[in-house]
């Protein structure tokens, strides 16, 4: 550490990204705010990230997985949405919390290794401009650009576009939440000729039945890309 950073350290001391309660690093988390958080660190679905029992050497999928044709070929998620988790994917979404993105990004990035190759093009799930008029930016697009930051892979924060708004999701069953994303979501025209035979890392903040997802990944599949996968903050389970 700098004299300049330990100096401001004595001014400003390291606060919890949760609670603000103060922290040996900055960028971290306090005991009872880390206990509180749900991280997946265990053995997890392949193709979403969802914590599983037990332990595996060979790829497993979670029931909600094998019920639905993903378009993709594996996701992991960082935290289960609750508690902990859920507080600070919304105050990343709702309460302007940028200086959160750095310290997600991170853990993001600890938990890619296994979709991190050669070729690969990092891609936020898209806002509609209606929604980010009004909320100002895109945390999808925030935690991408972070992430690629991490990994050092290139990203394209206008990939994909949303051509229609679409319903707020929530208390939405899955098939309704895929009715409502069918056809919303198609690849930026000028972008279209990025995408011949790359790999695709799409990137969101939350997942709960993979509509959205679903939508980017076969988006981006007509447009020319080899395979997606797909990286989460945080991944809605049907046991909260």
């Amino acid at each position: 550490m700098t004299p300049q950073a330990r100096a401001l350290a004595l001014i400003f001391p390291p606060q919890c990204l949760s609670c603000g309660d103060p922290v040996q690093d900055e960028g971290g988390l306090c005991g009872p705010c880390w206990r509180d958080t749900p991280f997946i660190l265990g053995l997890c679905c392949d193709l979403c990230g969802a914590p599983l029992p037990g332990a595996s050497d060979v790829a497993v999928t979670c029931d909600d997985c094998r019920a639905r044709d993903r378009p993709w070929v594996r996701g992991r998620a960082v935290m289960l949405y609750r508690g902990g988790g859920r507080r600070l994917v919304l105050g990343l979404k709702h309460a302007d919390r940028l200086d959160l993105a750095p310290a997600m990004a991170g853990w993001m990035a600890a938990r890619a290794g296994p979709l991190v190759g050669d070729g690969l093009l990092v891609a936020p799930v898209p806002a509609h401009w209606w929604r980010l008029f009004r909320r100002r930016y895109n945390q999808a697009a925030v935690l991408a650009q972070a992430l690629a930051g991490r990994i050092d892979r290139p990203v394209i924060p206008d990939l994909l576009t949303r051509r229609r708004a679409t319903r707020v999701q929530d208390g939405m069953g899955p098939d309704a939440r895929y009715a409502n994303l069918a056809d919303a979501i198609t690849v930026t025209s000028r972008h279209a000729d990025a995408l011949a035979g790359r790999r695709v890392l799409l990137v969101d903040d939350v997942m709960t039945s993979g509509a959205t997802l679903d939508a980017c990944a076969r988006a981006c599949l007509a447009a020319g890309a080899s395979e997606i996968s797909v990286m989460v903050l945080a991944r809605v389970t049907r046991d909260g």
